[in-house]
């Protein structure tokens, strides 16, 4: 059984839908990362970078125990794992990957600085705000043009590039988006949102979330903790 190291976040719910719609069976060990318990010495053992999601795998490559960081390189693992959402194909395998890579270089850091200003910066920076605003419709106006061009946003099949973006455009209002100025993009978030598997993956650890941040949760996250050696 596959462990999983993560919390609700959308880079945990990547690993979570992926999970749920491969029939993986797995055990969910909560890292409550406004505690602070990204930083424990067993977690950054298998995350150095102290982040999640993580995995261990006991039953990896021949028969080995593996364990992997980085949401990414776990949904490739994944799907490497059960041959699914990711094509055999040369082509549309590369055309998938670079949806993927898309995601994690572009959709998650932008969107996540969308959110830092937007909703948990301690001073509103109106030149971040408008900065990180702006990229978020550019972003979404680059999905919403591919979505008009392509059923999903790896190509013709649902893949791991849909899991990878998908949980990042859920807090779309919190990024200052209007989801209906995108009707490409909002006819797929529908579709990808009435998934059973997806709607089973997000509600992994949704209730262990608090939804307002304490000081102490501002300083795990955002202070000078994260910039201790550990």
């Amino acid at each position: 059984m596959i462990e999983v190291y993560s919390w609700a976040t959308p880079n945990g719910h990547k690993v979570h839908i992926m999970l749920e719609e491969c029939g993986l069976p797995y055990r969910v060990i909560p890292v409550d990362i406004g505690s602070g318990a990204q930083f424990d010495p067993a977690f950054l053992a298998i995350s150095p970078n102290n982040k999640i999601p993580a995995i261990v795998d006991p039953e990896g490559p021949d028969g080995k125990p593996l364990s992997l960081f980085e949401s990414g390189a776990i949904l490739l693992y994944l799907a490497g794992k059960t041959g699914k959402y990711l094509p055999a194909g040369t082509a549309a395998k590369y055309e998938v990957l670079e949806w993927l890579m898309f995601q994690m270089g572009s959709v998650g850091p932008m969107l996540g600085q969308a959110h830092h200003f937007r909703i948990y910066a301690p001073e509103k920076i109106e030149y971040a705000i408008e900065r990180y605003s702006n990229e978020a419709h550019r972003l979404y106006n680059v999905i919403n043009k591919r979505l008009g061009l392509s059923p999903y946003i790896g190509g013709k099949a649902y893949s791991i590039a849909d899991i990878a973006v998908f949980p990042w455009l859920r807090s779309w209002k919190n990024q200052g988006v209007e989801m209906s100025e995108f009707p490409h993009l909002k006819g797929w978030f529908d579709e990808i949102a009435s998934r059973p598997a997806v709607q089973r993956g997000v509600q992994v650890l949704a209730a262990a979330r608090k939804p307002m941040m304490d000081e102490t949760a501002r300083e795990n996250l955002f202070g000078a903790t994260q910039y201790k050696r550990h």
